[in-house]
């Protein structure tokens, strides 16, 4: 990750293998795979914005029975960069947009919602990866707990994303209290990929629809900055590094304590020699 406030950390942390059960294109720019099988039953569902390492098999499911056990830490990272390439499988991060228990006809299930970065040899390996998945495929898991911490407030949020946030900022709102208020802001490339997800109703869920020229973040970033300061709520603003890092600065100069804050920066964008700007250190979400 970029930037990170303090995480809330599972108790136990173990690879789960689990495998596609089905996909859907849900709008342009964004594709839900769903999972489940496998060891699917030792998943803890936390709520929030529970996260967790995903390991995909660009280069064969083989690679899978590779992955160390603690391949999200130092020396299991190292380890994990000694499989070899065209074997090693792509880690990423991602959130989880909904989890679906157990019932008499069907086992538990994740939702997970990847946003499509362009097509073919333009698309990075997981957007790619998500677009072709099968039912059937295998992935492994890693739990890595959640970003938002509840105990810095659930009565009273302020919530900021570029689109890589959006599933987040959903999850968030499904395990807030019903009484809980304040605002979500979410930009989106398009109007198509605005998504409707349920929220408390004292909540106000804002869709900005992002020019295709304008940085990601740089909306919701201008709309923050205009909303009337709540030092009492807890801010939780995720995406693109800069909107992390830009929030929290604006916030912490309006008065907001920053042990109210929750940030994350998913991804950074770099400018290239002729003023482009391309994706670098993209791990999803």
């Amino acid at each position: 990750m970029a930037r990170a406030s303090a995480l809330v950390k599972p108790e136990v942390q173990e690879l789960l293998h689990l495998t596609v059960v089905r996909t859907e294109r849900i709008a342009p720019h964004w594709m839900r795979v769903t999972l489940g099988g496998g060891e699917i039953d030792r998943f803890t569902f936390r709520g929030y914005d529970q996260w967790f390492r995903l390991f995909l098999p660009i280069g064969g499911e083989e690679g899978l029975d590779r992955i160390p056990a603690k391949a999200n830490g130092l020396l299991g990272y190292l380890r994990f960069l000694r499989i070899p390439e065209g074997v090693r499988p792509v880690m990423r991060n991602y959130t989880v947009r909904a989890y679906r228990a157990a019932s008499t006809d069907r086992g538990a299930e994740i939702d997970v919602d990847f946003v499509l970065h362009g097509h073919g040899d333009a698309a990075g390996p997981a957007s790619g990866w998500a677009e072709r998945a099968q039912p059937g495929e295998s992935v492994v898991i890693i739990d890595e707990g959640l970003g938002f911490n509840p105990a810095r407030g659930v009565e009273r949020v302020v919530l900021v994303a570029d689109e890589t946030g959006a599933p987040a900022v959903a999850g968030v709102c499904a395990s807030l209290p019903a009484s809980a208020t304040g605002v979500a802001l979410i930009e989106a490339p398009s109007a198509e990929d605005t998504l409707a997800f349920e929220a408390p109703a004292g909540v106000d869920v804002r869709w900005l629809v992002r020019d295709a020229d304008a940085a990601p973040g740089s909306l919701a970033l201008a709309e923050l900055e205009r909303l009337t300061p709540t030092p009492d709520a807890h801010h939780f603003i995720v995406g693109e590094q800069h909107l992390p890092t830009a929030a929290r600065r604006h916030l912490v100069a309006q008065g907001v304590d920053k042990a109210a804050i929750s940030f994350i920066g998913y991804w950074r964008t770099d400018r290239t020699a002729t003023g482009g700007r391309v994706a670098t250190a993209q791990t999803g979400h």
